[in-house]
């Protein structure tokens, strides 16, 4: 939008090429509409329609149609993709650099000695912080995050075809969905201790998961792991919402996971982060500050990430997460209900 509406933008990309980020890896209607908005054609991408939502807990299952048609698509394939829109559309792309230090002035140091000193410094560092611009304090969550990309036997890829599969267990919960080429990705989030007691060991832990939920297992009976190792992360701080200071920067704007964190079961954060992105750019070509922008994301997003964080809590703990599979198995539509209420107002979308 920015180097569109003419202003000398620079990307400063840490990975030379592309590569896998953990992530769900579901684009939501309201996702795909941001994409369009920057003329940015997501279909060319192959992405996997989906259309239902499956809820599942030991044996149990129960499906839904969803209020809106979602694309699975990994983010090796569209983070790369949205790099050369932005390159085409004039930003200045710089690949394989590390940024080492972001001092109050917005001086960028790199870690080859380089130091940029922009006018707005745009932060899109996702979950991860970075030395001179730490989120505050929170208290991040106990859980440990994997993903892992697998291609399913005919029978389980058939079975998965245009559904995300929520999977409620002890501990967490995991989510699977096909993406293109119809492969599969499979996030899940763990408690630490769990793990801890399975040696911290990623075969162990699918071995486990699939005693408790065989519905987990029969999908991946036979399937062959895509990547050479599980992406991992830790002590993400899930419900977070930035709140600046009086004294903070006008001209540092946060975006995506920086701004805000919702449970990752939502299928909403890369939504959310093209909202921040969207909402950031209008904000400084119209000529307010970041602190406007801040305070207008918090009124967009705050209140759709504490209902996200509420049902969140009834999802991972054994002692609610029963009632909360049962209440859906009688009343399919409050998955209906949950998901809407757990995406970007429509009164937010593409705000000016």
């Amino acid at each position: 939008m920015l180097a569109a509406a003419g202003h000398d933008v620079t990307i400063i990309e840490r990975e030379a090429g592309p590569t896998h980020k953990i992530c769900g890896e579901f684009l939501s209607t309201e996702a795909q509409t941001y994409l369009r908005h920057i003329k940015f054609d997501v279909d060319v991408l192959g992405g996997h329609p989906i259309s239902r939502l499956r809820l599942t807990r030991g044996e149990e299952s129960v499906e839904t149609e969803l209020p809106f048609l979602g694309i699975g698509i990994s983010r090796y394939a569209l983070d790369e993709a949205l790099l050369m829109h932005a390159a085409a559309s004039g930003a200045k792309l710089l690949r394989g650099r590390t940024i080492s230090n972001i001092t109050g002035d917005r001086s960028v140091q790199m870690a080859d000695g380089q130091i940029f000193r922009p006018k707005t410094l745009f932060l899109a560092t996702g979950k991860h912080d970075i030395r001179g611009l730490r989120r505050p304090p929170s208290d991040p969550e106990t859980f440990v995050g994997f993903k892992m990309h697998f291609l399913l036997q005919p029978l389980a890829t058939m079975r998965l075809a245009h559904f995300i599969n929520l999977i409620l267990f002890r501990d967490g919960y995991a989510g699977i969905q096909l993406i293109e080429n119809r492969h599969a990705n499979l996030c899940l989030l763990v408690k630490r201790e769990r793990l801890r007691r399975l040696g911290g060991k990623w075969p162990e832990l699918l071995a486990d998961l699939g005693r408790e939920c065989p519905h987990l297992a029969r999908l991946l009976d036979g399937a062959m792991p895509l990547l050479p190792q599980p992406l991992t992360i830790y002590r993400v701080p899930y419900g977070y919402v930035h709140k600046p200071r009086g004294d903070a920067p006008k001209t540092i704007f946060r975006l995506g996971d920086q701004a805000a964190v919702i449970p990752s079961f939502t299928g909403d954060g890369m939504a959310i982060a093209m909202h921040t992105a969207h909402l950031a750019s209008a904000t400084l070509l119209r000529g307010a500050s970041a602190e406007d922008y801040h305070s207008q994301l918090a009124k967009d997003v705050a209140a759709q990430i504490r209902r996200a964080s509420a049902l969140w809590t009834l999802a991972r703990h054994p002692s609610t997460h029963g009632m909360f599979f049962h209440a859906v198995r009688l009343l399919p539509k409050m998955l209906n209900i949950a998901a809407v209420a757990t995406r970007i107002p429509e009164r937010a979308r593409l705000a000016r």
